[in-house]
């Protein structure tokens, strides 16, 4: 399967202004790239790429004032198969979980475990195995909250998530990966692109989403309380703790946003030889 993808976005700034972004895919997906046009930039003094401490590909712009225009489109390779499904994946002790995933573990800035434990303990602490509990926490979140974007709010937490029962899709997954953690469960934020593949079209303008993954059965798996089915084309972009280690655009200064399109669509080889040529 062959999945096309990219965006271009523009923001209006006022002065010269640092700007931070995540919008590459990451790192273990670049040998499915087939083609790739170069991130491109406009009103822009340079652009520095490097490799954050999560090994996500970000990029570190030197703003100058005006309309800031970023763009990227590629086409990738794709399995074109669902997420993959381990019932009997087991939840790992802490003791013998790797290192780096320990920091998966904690508290973060929209993700406070702290507040949400009794919560969880008292609704998934008689759910036996890993997957189970992980997937009891999703069926949960994906019936708790209501998805809507004009609820939307940056910063909303797990525990506001929680009592206000709305957000989009970031709010589910730091619900989710708050009540992972609570359970001793490694849960780390992702977000990247998901294009309406194998499901009825959404007649919302596309955008990024945001999923998880949870450590269980010695390995990493991808689960989604928003959607809570197996998805086929995920194209991750970058991981985290949540969603304040990965924003997609980041700016040291005021900032309006212009345009914001997001491209993510199967196409056919046919119509990829064509544009290519």
């Amino acid at each position: 399967m062959l999945i096309k993808y990219g965006f271009n976005i523009e923001i209006d700034i006022w002065q010269e202004t640092t700007i931070l972004t995540a919008l590459d895919i990451e790192p273990g997906r670049i040998s499915d790239i087939i083609v790739e046009h170069p991130f491109a930039a406009t009103s822009v003094a340079s652009v520095q790429p490097y490799t954050d401490g999560f090994g996500n590909i970000c990029r570190r712009i030197y703003g100058l004032p005006g309309t800031v225009s970023m763009s990227l489109e590629g086409v990738v390779h794709d399995a074109g198969k669902p997420d993959p499904i381990a019932h009997d994946a087991e939840q790992v002790p802490i003791s013998m979980l790797p290192v780096e995933a320990l920091p998966f573990l904690l508290a973060s800035r929209y993700c406070e475990t702290e507040l949400l434990n009794d919560i969880a303990w008292s609704n998934f602490g008689a759910v036996h195995g890993g997957w189970a509990r992980v997937q009891a926490i999703c069926d949960f979140v994906h019936d708790r909250l209501t998805f809507s974007y004009p609820n939307a709010r940056a910063t909303r937490t797990a525990l506001e998530a929680y009592n206000e029962r709305t957000g989009v899709c970031r709010d589910f997954t730091h619900l989710a990966v708050a009540l992972c953690r609570c359970m001793n469960i490694p849960a780390r934020y992702c977000n990247g692109y998901l294009g309406d593949i194998g499901v009825p079209a959404d007649p919302a303008p596309m955008d990024f989403n945001a999923w998880f993954e949870a450590y269980v059965g010695g390995r990493w798996y991808t689960f989604d309380a928003r959607h809570n089915i197996p998805r086929i084309g995920r194209i991750l972009v970058a991981r985290g703790r949540d969603a304040m280690d990965i924003p997609m655009i980041h700016t040291f200064g005021p900032h309006a946003l212009r345009k914001f399109k997001v491209i993510t669509e199967e196409i056919h080889d046919s119509v990829y030889a064509m544009a290519a040529e």
